[in-house]
């Protein structure tokens, strides 16, 4: 089953591990544009190479670059049959330029998955792992504003998924099991493959 999937969710909603899952049961790659910079900047590609200037000088990439850099990743065998992206589209601009890119090879998005957390909760259990883990930097207050910038940054583009009829959101808390079992129900509900029994 081809199917074309985009994840969203505030740090430290256990996004990692649910698009693990997903992405394994439908045997698509899971692509995360923090990956494809790494690998790019690792490999020494030339856009690499362009991305590694830019944040080396502490700047952040243009949608121009992403959207090339995600060009190139989706255009790769193993996406052929579909694939989960996470980290991207981040700006409007972006979700236009994947809509249009998507269009142009006769697909579209199937989804877009919305973990749904409360951000005290959040707050608490990020803070528990960070003094589990002895990281002092992550305080309350930047754990805040991390939750703060996230929310900021991805309402204009989830208003947009939302017009288009796309967004499904879920419960993001609760056990691993918990939430992933609520995703399949989701993903059934709107027609969209589930795990065999």
């Amino acid at each position: 089953m081809t199917v074309r999937l985009l994840i969203v969710g505030p740090p430290g909603a256990g996004k990692g591990t649910q698009a693990a899952r997903i992405a394994e049961h439908f045997g698509i790659p899971t692509i995360s544009t923090g990956d494809i910079f790494r690998a790019n900047i690792k490999n020494g590609t030339e856009l690499g190479k362009r991305v590694k200037a830019i944040v080396d000088a502490g700047d952040y990439v243009p949608d121009s670059l992403t959207n090339e850099l995600v060009t190139d990743r989706l255009s790769e065998a193993d996406a052929t049959t579909g694939f989960l992206l996470d980290g991207y589209p981040r700006t409007p601009d972006q979700v236009r330029y994947l809509d249009e890119l998507l269009a142009s090879h006769g697909h579209k998005l199937d989804a877009v998955l919305r973990l749904v957390a409360d951000q005290d909760e959040i707050v608490r259990r990020l803070r528990k792992r960070a003094i589990e883990q002895g990281r002092a930097d992550d305080s309350e207050e930047a754990i805040r504003h991390r939750q703060e910038v996230y929310q900021r940054e991805t309402a204009p583009v989830l208003e947009m998924f939302r017009e288009q009829g796309l967004l499904i959101e879920v419960d993001g808390l609760g056990t691993v099991d918990e939430v992933t079992d609520r995703i399949w129900a989701a993903f059934a509900e709107a027609g969209i493959g589930v795990p065999a029994e």
